[in-house]
């Protein structure tokens, strides 16, 4: 299986970035059988610190239920990874996990927990990821097309295809999200920012009967947000069509600011310019861990390794916990997060010399089972660690799908941090909900504000 993967990315180099070639049939054919149906190994590792793919089945309310496996919050750790014998583990620890072991070693720390393989999808994103890898093409970085409803490329043979099937991965056909923020101080003290978050999903959508075709220039998913408090940014609403490709084929977004009282059509909302609200502390790129253009990076596929990344992390993100709870000096509270060992593909986004952005590098780690970014390394333009992004992974067996939840941006520059996704102390996911397109236009946004 390394020598399959060192293979691809041998391949990937070669080729010319016009176009990747679509996958052999006879590669495709793994699929579903070593390969599991979205291309991660079905089998655990060597040692059995890794166990087979054994995915759970659908239970539980679509609506007002918590993400909890309480087979698994009952564990102990196996062992805990610190400052005095992180050397042992260096070779599985993301850049970040060892700078603030380096940082703060009378704090910071990993729980070290047995590892579980239980992520799935619904049997239509599973069949049709299936398809995709034959019929999926990425032109660019930028330009997929041949996709349909799953994750477009399960077998990746370019840096830039994982990150596709991060960005359009299932969650749902409709989702709202009440997102909790906070912005934490060197001295643990925060501030928090309540949003309502609601998205319509295009392309990863089981119950659209003619499912949309991932192209530039049509929507895979639609969003509209709602800043509840504080009050000095209340009522503020940010509008997106997310669309593949660039320019005036990608995404299209509007910004709706009380204190002018119309909404008007917001191009910064891309990529390092600061989401609203933040105070500088995320990037539009940042949320969702990676989410925007690559047209600003080079995007290399470096390969696969095992590596202890937080999973299953039902307590940090339940309502058992509380928003205080987590806060602490310099870094959340490392007594909730859970490690477990799993293998993630590894990709590295090199920005473009002859365009603008703040990191020069980013390294990140994407989950096999799930396609989900669990992390990132920022690296400024001057090739330091700049910030860290940590996604704590949760599957939802009620709508088959993962997500990271919450996810922490470390700045590493000023010791402040910033903690987003979180739902604790508010309402869980809701996909029961049903919008129309006319919910995310422009017009019924002002119109929503002029009540």
């Amino acid at each position: 299986m390394k020598m399959r993967i060192l293979a691809i990315v041998a391949l990937a180099a070669a080729l010319p970035s016009a176009a990747l070639a679509k996958v052999s049939a006879e590669e495709a054919a793994k699929l579903g059988k070593e390969l599991t149906p979205v291309g991660a190994e079905r089998a655990g590792n060597k040692d059995g610190t890794i166990p087979e793919w054994k995915p759970a089945k659908q239970s539980g309310a679509l609506k007002g239920q918590f993400p909890s496996d309480p087979a698994i919050e009952g564990e102990k750790p196996l062992f805990t990874i610190d400052a005095k014998n992180q050397a042992k583990y260096a070779d599985k620890l993301t850049e970040g996990h060892k700078e603030l072991l380096k940082r703060f070693p009378a704090s910071y720390k990993l729980n070290v927990y047995p590892s579980h393989r239980k992520v799935n999808f619904p049997e239509k994103v599973l069949a049709e990821t299936v398809k995709n890898a034959t019929r999926a093409e990425l032109e660019g970085v930028d330009n997929p097309k041949g996709a349909f409803v799953g994750f477009p490329f399960p077998i990746p043979r370019s840096g830039a295809e994982p990150i596709w099937n991060h960005r359009v991965k299932w969650r749902g056909d409709a989702l709202r999200r009440y997102n909790n923020q906070m912005i934490v101080q060197q001295d643990g003290k925060f501030t928090l920012t309540k949003i309502v978050e609601d998205v319509k999903f295009y392309y990863a959508n089981v119950g659209n009967a003619n499912p949309p075709e991932l192209k530039p220039g049509t929507d895979f998913l639609r969003y509209l947000s709602e800043t509840i408090s504080p009050p000095r940014i209340a009522g503020t609403f940010i509008l997106v069509h997310e669309k593949a490709g660039f320019g005036t084929e990608g995404r299209a977004a509007w910004l709706y600011a009380p204190v002018l009282k119309r909404i008007r059509r917001a191009p910064a909302v891309c990529c390092d310019n600061p989401y609203e609200g933040t105070d500088g502390h995320q990037f539009y790129d940042q949320v969702d861990m990676y989410n925007g253009v690559l047209e600003r990076f080079t995007w290399k596929l470096v390969g696969k390794k095992e590596m202890y990344i937080p999973y299953n992390a039902y307590r940090i993100a339940g309502n058992k916990t509380k928003y205080a709870d987590i806060a602490r000096p310099n870094h959340i509270n490392q007594d909730l997060p859970r490690y477990e060992l799993h293998r993630v593909w590894v990709v590295e986004a090199d920005n473009k010399p002859d365009q603008r952005h703040t990191f020069k590098k980013r390294r990140i780690y994407l989950d096999e089972d799930s396609w989900n970014i669990v992390a990132i390394d920022d690296y400024d333009q001057q090739g330091k660690l700049m910030q860290f992004q940590e996604g704590h992974l949760v599957p939802y067996f009620n709508i088959l799908a993962a997500t990271t939840q919450p996810e922490v941006i470390y700045h590493l520059n000023s010791g402040r941090y910033f903690v987003t996704a979180m739902i604790n102390e508010d309402q869980p996911y809701d996909a029961t909900v049903s919008f129309t397109d006319s919910t995310f236009e422009a017009e019924t946004v002002q119109k929503r504000t002029s009540k």
